[in-house]
């Protein structure tokens, strides 16, 4: 059997998040600049290695203020931890093009383990001969697990942003690239 590459088609991908603000409403934010490879023996995705790289620099949250604060120490201290980090461990098949992807997950120098959902379409062809397949990958980690502890209290209780963050992913890969 055969060893197959895919590579992130960055242009027709985002990575993004959200979480809790004041407990009663929710921030999304999306990483502009990310790389990612897939390795498989044939076309077999349980067999898929996969490594992720987002750059922190690059986070947005359509708010510059905030995304500023995301960056400094409070949160991601993008100066000593430029990168986040994601490498698979084991792709289980749990339905028709249902996946659970595990593996580890680095933020802020700190390493745990995650557990992805992922829903892959069926693999297609583009008008220039490439073969593409999609993920859409879900999942949610808690944020202080990674050092990412600053919070404010709340008045009327509760902290302003939720420990839990939600993982949202949609990506598109080429094969042989």
């Amino acid at each position: 059997m055969s060893t197959n590459n895919w590579t992130i088609d960055p242009t027709h991908s985002e990575i993004g998040f959200k979480v809790r603000h004041l407990m009663i409403s929710n921030v999304k934010g999306h990483f502009g600049s990310f790389t990612s490879k897939v390795t498989t023996e044939g076309d077999d995705l349980q067999t898929a290695a996969i490594s992720f790289e987002a750059d922190v620099h690059s986070i947005n949250t359509s708010n510059e203020q905030r995304d500023a604060h995301l960056k400094g120490a409070d949160f991601f201290d993008a100066d000593n931890h430029p990168k986040i980090t994601f490498i698979s461990e084991k792709v289980t098949k749990t339905g028709d093009h249902n996946y659970q992807v595990e593996g580890h997950l680095t933020v802020r120098g700190k390493t745990n383990p995650i557990v992805l959902e992922a829903v892959a379409s069926v693999w297609a062809k583009d008008p220039w001969g490439q073969t593409k397949i999609a993920f859409e990958l879900s999942g949610k980690i808690n944020r202080t697990a990674f050092d990412l502890v600053w919070n404010a209290p709340l008045e009327t209780g509760g902290v302003l942003v939720s420990e839990e963050v939600q993982l949202h992913a949609d990506v598109q890969y080429v094969k042989g690239s």
